[in-house]
């Protein structure tokens, strides 16, 4: 992945978002880069199609998934309990923005962020004999 088309904003937007909404915690995340675009992989488990808001605002893309409350009863004592995810990224101007796509799969966010056309990789023909 090209250092300079997308970097986390961690820890102080996140930090900034408990003080601000509540307790969140960070999604795992895995970014990949190929020719056409940067991709992006959150394990999210607990949300929804419905609970999940993805925005970019100027330069940062921003993630918020809503877990669904447990249901009452469903346990006696617990050591763990689930927390909405929240993670900020900051994205370079290489990435078109309105042609992002997002998909969600069994708890796994994905995220297509494709690069502008005067940074995709190309092959040059060459003329002559």
């Amino acid at each position: 992945m090209a250092a300079h088309e997308i970097k986390t904003r961690e820890p102080e937007a996140a930090r900034a978002e408990t003080t601000r909404s509540g307790d969140f915690q960070r999604p795992l995340v895995d970014i990949f880069e190929t020719d056409q675009s940067v991709v992006l992989y959150a394990d999210m488990p607990g949300v929804g199609k419905d609970d999940l808001e993805i925005s970019v605002d100027k330069d940062e893309l921003t993630l918020l998934g809503r877990v669904k409350s447990e249901p009452a009863g469903a346990g006696v004592y617990a050591e763990y309990r689930l927390r909405d995810y929240f993670r900020a990224f900051e994205l370079a101007n290489v990435i078109r923005v309105e042609k992002i796509e997002a998909e969600l799969a069994n708890g796994v966010l994905k995220l297509t962020l494709p690069k502008a056309d005067h940074v995709k990789s190309r092959k040059i023909a060459v003329r002559g004999e």
